[in-house]
């Protein structure tokens, strides 16, 4: 273990020590080292499967180590979240919350976080969203305010107040923490100390997230530097040794035996784990218009969830949707992409559109299939990727999944690998518009930026509902924002922009996507464009244009669906090559007419919106 930066603190009240587990055979654990003291922040960070949750395990006592210690100072109370909380046996959501107090303890501070978590404890835990149980789970281990508290992913599932709101309570508490979490916003205001899990050891530094990433890429390169040079080593002592064998017989056996040791020290050396090899399959070049939504209404019970929604989202956009869980983000996307019909308003799709959706619940993942009918669809043994087919091993390991597991039901698979599957399952296919909800859920940090890059480069455009804070503000381009009574409002830029401007009463939210010039990269975002309205009005030649324009598009997209179901027909190619010809060639020209027409009738809408805004 490497500690750095010690500093003076009141003995431990935890302490694992030496602590080793294999599972089937393989190590997870070898010699791994935790040690808690009262009050300390410690954030436990390390690759999916590197045994995060396993050594949380171990410390709560739910797991027994094979070999190693466990120590708790006599009189010291743990509580243990973990990331898929059991409610079963319970009748209400308090009963459950009230089962963690022990004698001594406020018996009404349960019912207390409840209510702040939106909980009356009346609630049927078999009927609970992902999110409240969640919010019960942390109920039950925060009301009895215990010297310990071992939490593992606890924002997952929890929408931004929420967060907020936990992050605050935390902060006051005098238990000590040690916390498991994606969130880097979290981590940051949270931990004070850093525990890294690395190919079955642990390092740590004694400051907080923030410090951790610079601090753990310094130390893989000296390692690399390090085991550079012990292969360079090696070969020069190899050579020696085979000039030995033909000059003399009677050999340095000492530095034979150095030579050999060397050899092992290598063999034995676990080697950095893989990273994820994420690619999205591209989809054809949609039109510059994605879409174009006027006045958007939808209501459920008289109770409005959308009110008066407009946008115009251009192709490239990456937009980021928050808002309280209930506040409707789903039927927001959902009315955006035409899979639920508003009470009123009016919505149109750009063209050659091809969507690609992530499942943050994964119910479309059934527990009994095996991971490779999961990616193969359960048939054959290859997955098409970017239109080439491969071995769906080899497209496995991309997301670091070992051979072996090929055949491993779903259920078995840990939180992060399910997320890792989603992703390779919905990246395979082709696209060029990604609908994706709550991505970030029980990914490491490494495959969230690996997962952030992809999404920068990505042509195509981006609907992104999410609650992770951090990874808005490096993704997203714009943000709809939840503002009560069915009202969204747009704000250019990632979350922190949206916070900013909201605090702010001369800015004012946008009615369209921020970035009007296109897609820009996190952090290079490119204002709209700079149009005067001082005395500008329309042109009689522009108005007409404006006016025909939505009907010639509408009679251009009857024509290219007609021309794509001819060019469709089975035998056309084999029966009439000449017409087969005739109609690729008539689709191409009227592709690029009607992407023409788009681009003119949405720089027309701004321009008409600009001067009547002036």
């Amino acid at each position: 273990m490497v500690v750095l930066h010690a500093r003076i603190m009141a003995p431990p009240i935890l302490i694992l020590r030496d602590i080793h587990l294999s599972f089937g055979g393989e190590a997870l654990l070898e010699g791994v080292e935790l040690a808690v003291s009262p009050g300390e922040r410690l954030c436990l960070v390390g690759r999916n499967g590197s045994g995060k949750s396993t050594l949380l395990k171990i410390a709560a006592g739910q797991v027994d180590c094979d070999r190693g210690e466990r120590f708790v100072q006599p009189g010291t109370t743990i509580r243990y979240l973990p990331q898929e909380p059991d409610l079963s046996g319970f009748e209400t959501v308090l009963a459950y919350a009230e089962d963690g107090l022990a004698p001594g303890d406020d018996a009404h501070r349960a019912r207390r976080i409840l209510a702040r978590l939106g909980l009356n404890g009346t609630e049927n835990p078999a009927r609970l969203s992902g999110g409240e149980a969640r919010r019960a789970a942390l109920a039950r281990v925060l009301a009895p305010t215990p010297d310990i508290l071992l939490l593992d992913e606890p924002t997952n599932h929890l929408d931004l107040p929420a967060i907020e709101w936990l992050e605050s309570e935390l902060r006051d508490l005098r238990s000590a923490l040690v916390v498991i979490s994606h969130d880097r916003r979290f981590l940051n205001t949270l931990s004070r100390a850093t525990l890294w899990i690395d190919r079955g050891t642990t390092r740590r530094l004694d400051k907080g997230f923030a410090a951790f990433e610079t601090w753990r890429d310094t130390a893989l390169e000296q390692e690399e530097t390090e085991r550079h040079k012990l292969k360079r080593k090696i070969a020069a002592e190899t050579e020696w040794l085979h000039k030995g064998v033909t000059a003399r017989r009677k050999r340095n056996q000492g530095r034979l035996r150095a030579l050999l040791d060397l050899r092992q020290d290598r063999r034995v050396q676990r080697q950095v784990t893989g990273q994820v090899a994420l690619a999205v399959t591209e989809g054809k070049v949609s039109g510059k218009l994605v879409i174009e939504a006027k006045g958007l209404c939808k209501s459920y019970d008289g109770h409005p969830i959308v009110k008066d929604f407009s946008i115009r989202v251009p192709r490239g956009e990456r937009i980021g949707i928050v808002g309280p869980n209930g506040a409707g983000k789903t039927t927001l996307v959902n009315l955006m992409t035409d899979r639920l019909t508003p009470d009123g308003g009016s919505l149109r799709l750009g063209a050659n559109l091809e969507m690609v959706s992530l499942d943050q619940n994964r119910d479309s993942l059934d527990p009994g299939m095996t991971l490779r009918d999961a990616l193969t669809g359960g048939h054959g043994d290859t997955v098409s990727v970017a239109g080439v087919s491969r071995h769906v091993i080899g497209y496995m390991k991309d997301f670091l999944f070992l051979p072996e597991q090929a055949r491993t039901p779903l259920r078995a698979l840990s939180g992060g690998e399910r997320g890792r599957l989603m992703l390779a399952r919905a990246l395979a296919r082709p696209s060029n518009f990604l609908i994706l909800d709550e991505p970030t859920n029980d990914l490491d940090l490494e495959t969230l930026d690996l997962l952030q890059e992809m999404l920068a480069d990505y042509p195509g455009t981006v609907l992104l509902v999410s609650h992770d804070r951090d990874f808005l503000d490096r993704v997203a381009t714009s943000t709809i924002a939840w503002e009560g009574g069915g009202r969204w409002l747009i704000y250019a830029g990632g979350y922190s922009d949206m916070v900013a401007q909201r605090a702010a009463p001369t800015e004012k939210a946008e009615t369209g996507p921020a970035n009007k010039s296109g897609p820009a990269k996190p952090g290079k975002r490119k204002p709209g464009p700079a149009i005067s309205n001082t005395s500008r009005k329309l042109s009689f030649k522009e108005k007409h244009a404006l006016d025909t324009l939505p009907k010639r598009i509408e009679a251009l997209e009857t024509e290219t669906a007609a021309l794509r179901a001819t060019l469709a027909t089975p035998d056309l190619y084999a029966r009439d090559r000449t017409a087969f010809d005739a109609a690729a060639a008539a689709l191409s020209t009227a592709e690029s007419g009607l992407e023409g027409m788009e681009e003119e009738w949405l720089a027309l809408e701004l321009l008409r919106e600009e001067i009547e805004g002036g």
